[in-house]
Formats: structure tokens, sequence, C-alpha cells
């Protein structure tokens, strides 16, 4: 069974371009300039049969990326081919999408037990529990594969391995609970047969989990921001890259230069903040990642590891 992967987005929180941000990319995406192109927030799509689904984050975007994907319409009445959600933390840019999938439809949530319980704080999540069964949750213990399955107990083929890496709490718990190893996760993906997909959209410190990313069939990769001050730089009054967890990809502590030597078949940035010059298929930027052999995510990007 080979493992399906779908983008459905490919954009840091704000999505691309962002309602209230007027820099150069902006401004140029809301022109049609050429090589750059709109991208809606970060989300994935995975399946082991390709018609049973599962996404990694709900983004706020989730039902525009419903309607672009003829691979997540319903096929009766009241129906989804969207089994679950597996969430990498609590970010809102992560859940909100969960109260768009609201409509009496049976999902399984898995998360680490930090993530559910910062979700149980919030009574917005009270309208994915109107009867028994309709949310059911799984705790993600870190290192321990578990097989994906619905809301139904159907099982998927589809294995997750989640694994703590640099990160922090989201903005709006801080301060109320300590920080965690469960706060963020990377998740290795796979079948049975399959090559081993890793996700991870949000890592301070790559480098320090190449033996996380080593090997694997495909690789997405936080690629927020190129450089570690690209917010104070444009008069945006936000810490560096690192302030938010995010390391940089260019530079001489970026990603890109931490994981020369990794080995990994498809090597892909994703999560691009609206700043980020990856985001211009034109700029020096995109062709230095190019030349490394990296790629750049975009929305509707397809992938099967066989």
């Amino acid at each position: 069974m080979a493992l399906h992967v779908l983008v459905l987005g490919s954009a840091a929180g704000g999505g691309f371009p962002q309602w209230n941000c007027g820099c150069q990319n902006c401004q140029g995406v809301r022109a049609g300039k050429p090589g750059l192109r709109a991208r809606t927030q970060d989300s994935v799509a995975i399946s082991g049969d390709g018609e049973s689904w599962f996404l990694l984050n709900a983004s706020p975007d989730v039902l525009r990326q419903v309607q672009d994907n003829r691979e997540l319409w319903p096929r009766n009445l009241r129906d989804s081919p969207i089994l679950g959600v597996v969430l990498t933390n609590g970010d809102l840019d992560h859940v909100l999408g969960l109260l768009q999938l609201r409509e009496s439809q049976p999902l399984a949530l898995y998360a680490t037990e930090r993530v559910l319980a910062g979700l149980a704080d919030n009574a917005a999540l009270r309208t994915l529990q109107r009867f028994e069964g309709h949310l059911r949750q799984h705790p993600l213990r870190l290192d321990e594969p578990c097989e994906l399955q619905g809301a139904r107990g159907e099982p998927s083929g589809v294995f997750v391995t989640a694994a703590a890496v640099r990160g922090k709490p989201p903005l709006h718990l801080s301060g109320l609970y300590a920080p965690s190893i469960e706060d963020n996760v990377a998740l290795r993906v796979r079948t049975a047969e399959s090559g081993t997909l890793v996700y991870a959209s949000a890592i301070a410190d790559a480098g320090a989990a190449q033996s996380l990313l080593e090997g694997c069939a495909a690789l997405l990769l936080d690629g927020t921001f190129w450089s570690e001050e690209e917010l104070p730089e444009l008069g945006v009054r936000m810490g560096p890259a690192r302030s938010m967890a995010h390391q940089p990809v260019g530079g001489s502590a970026g990603s890109l230069l931490a994981l020369r030597e990794l080995r990994a078949a498809r090597r892909i940035f994703t999560h691009l903040n609206n700043t980020n010059p990856l985001l211009d298929d034109a700029s020096p930027e995109r062709r230095e990642v190019s030349a490394a052999g990296w790629e750049v995510a975009t929305d509707g990007l397809r992938l099967r590891l066989d």
C-alpha cells in the first residue's frame, strides 16, 4: 500500500497574501506578478488507499482546501472521506479548522496529551461533541507508532509516530501551562509497505532533529522565514525567527546549511510566511535552495510514496 500525500496549504499563519499585509510579496501576488501564487495555510492530507483521508493539522482555510481538492469531496448526501485529524501542536493556525468540521460528521482526533488538554479548555470545541462518538480523541504517545483509525474504529493502514521537536506552547496558552516536550511534534508517516513522510512544519532546530529526518522518502520542513531578522528588518513589531520557534532557512545558522548532508529522497520547504523571498520563483533565494536540491511546496502538490 502506497502512501498518498496531498499538500492542502503551504503558507504560514495568515496565508498568502495575508489580509493585512502590504509587503512586496503580498502586493505582487495581488497584482498577478509572474512567479508568485496565492497559498492557503499549512495543512496536509494523507491516505493509504487514496479514498479515506486524514488531515495533518486543520487550518482556518480547511473549507476552501476541501473545495479545491476533489479527493476530499463528499460522495453521498452526508459524507466525507476525511476520517480524522492529526495535530502537530495547538497553534490556532492548526486547530481552528476543527470548528469548521462540526456538521455532525464523526471525526477522530490525534494529538499529544498536552495539546488535547489545551483544546479541552476551549468551550467552542463542544460543537464537536454533540453526540456520543462525534469526536473520538486519541493521545499520541511520543516515539510510539500508532495506526490511524476513523471515528468508528475503521483501520486506515497508515501509521504515525510523533517525535518531540523544539517549539513552544501556543500563544493563547502562554503562561497557563508550563512548557512541555509535547507542545510541538514532528510526524513520521508511512504504511506497512511505503516509504516514510516526515512532516515538521514548525521546528526551532532542524539540525538537532536530523536523525529523525534521515532516510525518509519525503520531508516537508518548516520554511517559515528565510532570515532570522526577516520581520524586524521590515519594520514589523515582532521578534526574530527563533523567538517564534522557527529556524530560518538561510544564513549560517539556517536549516539549509544545517541539513546539507541530509539523506532524503525529496526535501521540501513548506509553511512559508508571506514575507519569505522563497515565495518568488525568480528570487536569488529560490535559486539557492533549488541548487541545494530542495523544493518549495505549493498548494495542491501531490506525492506518492511507494
